[in-house]
């Protein structure tokens, strides 16, 4: 599933090319890949006519304001889960089978959201709504990693007394939005601790260091267009680069980059973790 690395790298990549794109038609080809209004009918209807103003992030929810002559027309909102993925084509190309909404302007480009898995969702938020309200799962979401919200302070405070494994912790998106198995695994290594370590037991010492750890990775992993192992590609279907560079995730039964003690794949909560036994305690 795209984390927010790749969400924020999609998110740029609307940014540069679907700000002020005027959306003439749109084409629902899977009805499930609307959660919002529950007929693809009335999200065409209330799509087409407006213009994509600048795109948002909040965790792994994407967001943009819509236009119609210069009056709000609500929002659109978008979620990748597994494997959607936004495609910008600038002359007529036949859609694969995984297509699932076309979106052209009066130019004939089109903005193609392609799904393998059909787990993606959009919404259509009404003018005057709040986003929430429409998109329920924003009310779970905790701060985001770059705020200032999102701090050691705050980590020990949600986190003091829990026995939850802290990779578990990490997880939870009403801990920190936007993180998930690629980044929590990244960040543990790079402060030194084992993913089974109950959260309650981390120090500020040992907090202060995860904490800088999560934010340089996910820094270091924009910075690289995300992580494609699988299916993630940016709006001009290229890779992300920072799985070539990963610590651990995904490298069970490969030499530790740092230490050379094998790395271990273990099942945690039902995922898998990756870590080493070596370098983390």
């Amino acid at each position: 599933m795209p984390e927010l690395p790749e969400v924020e790298t999609v998110r740029r990549g609307l940014e540069r090319q679907v700000t002020g794109f005027s959306i003439e038609r749109v084409e629902v080809l899977r009805a499930r890949a609307i959660a919002a209004p529950p007929d693809p009918a009335g999200f065409r209807a209330a799509l087409e006519g407006c213009t994509v103003e600048a795109w948002q992030r909040r965790g792994k929810y994407l967001m943009a304001p819509l236009s119609r002559g210069g009056e709000d027309a609500g929002h659109w909102g978008v979620h990748l889960r597994m494997t959607g993925q936004f495609l910008w084509l600038g002359e007529a190309m036949e859609p694969c089978r995984h297509t699932r909404v076309r979106f052209w302007n009066s130019a004939g480009q089109e903005l193609r959201f392609v799904d393998t898995r059909s787990f993606g969702e959009m919404w259509w938020v009404p003018p005057g709504q709040p986003l929430d309200s429409v998109i329920t799962g924003l009310k779970r979401l905790g701060p985001e990693p770059f705020t200032t919200m999102f701090s050691p302070a705050y980590l020990q405070a949600k986190l003091a007394g829990s026995s939850r494994p802290i990779k578990n912790a990490l997880l939870d998106q009403a801990l920190v939005a936007g993180v998930g198995n690629i980044y929590a695994d990244e960040s543990l290594f790079l402060s030194g601790i084992a993913p089974q370590t109950p959260s309650g037991r981390l120090d500020v010492g040992r907090l202060e260091r995860l904490h800088r750890a999560l934010v340089d990775v996910l820094t270091t992993s924009i910075g690289a267009g995300g992580t494609t192992f699988s299916d993630f590609r940016d709006l001009t279907g290229t890779n992300g680069n920072y799985g070539n560079a990963a610590w651990v995730y995904r490298r069970g039964g490969e030499p530790c980059r740092s230490c050379g003690t094998l790395i271990r794949r273990d099942k945690l909560g039902g995922r898998s973790s990756h870590w080493c036994p070596s370098c983390q305690s």
